[in-house]
C-alpha cells in the first residue's frame, strides 16, 4: 500500500506564524507612536526658535538699545499659544547688553522650550 504524503503546514505552525506577525505589527505601531509625538515635539521647539529670532532680529533691526529689565510678552506661532519672557542683563562692558528670550508654552508655564541669548551693542 502506498502512503500519500500530505503537503501544507500544521495547526501549530500557522499559530505561531500568527504570534510572530502580531508581536512585529505590535513594535511597528509603537514606533509609528514614538515618531509622532517626537515629530510635535521638534515642531514645537521650531515654532519656539522663530519666536525668540524673531525678537532678537527685531532688536538688531530697530538698533534698541534695550533698558536692564524683566518682561513677557505673547508670541504664538500657528496654532501654537506661546509666551516669551526677555531678560536683559548689564555686561561687564557698558556698551554691551545681554538679552535673553526664552519661550514657554502658555498652557504649561513652567516648563522652558526654548532659550536664546545675544549681546547687543550700544548705536554710537
Amino acid at each position: 500500500m502506498r502512503r500519500l504524503s500530505q503537503r501544507g503546514f500544521t495547526l501549530l505552525e500557522v499559530l505561531v506564524a500568527l504570534v510572530i506577525v502580531g508581536t512585529a505589527l505590535g513594535a511597528s505601531l509603537r514606533a509609528v507612536g514614538s515618531l509622532t509625538s517626537n515629530s510635535d515635539g521638534l515642531r514645537t521647539a521650531m515654532m519656539a526658535t522663530w519666536s525668540a529670532e524673531n525678537r532678537l532680529v527685531q532688536i538688531r533691526l530697530g538698533h534698541e538699545f534695550p533698558s536692564v529689565g524683566k518682561r513677557s510678552f505673547d508670541c504664538p506661532q500657528g496654532d501654537l499659544h506661546l509666551v516669551c519672557e526677555e531678560e536683559v542683563l548689564a555686561s561687564p562692558n557698558p556698551l554691551l547688553r545681554r538679552v535673553e528670550v526664552s519661550v514657554y508654552d502658555q498652557r504649561n508655564p513652567e516648563r522652558r522650550i526654548l532659550k536664546l541669548v545675544q549681546l547687543v551693542m550700544r548705536p554710537l
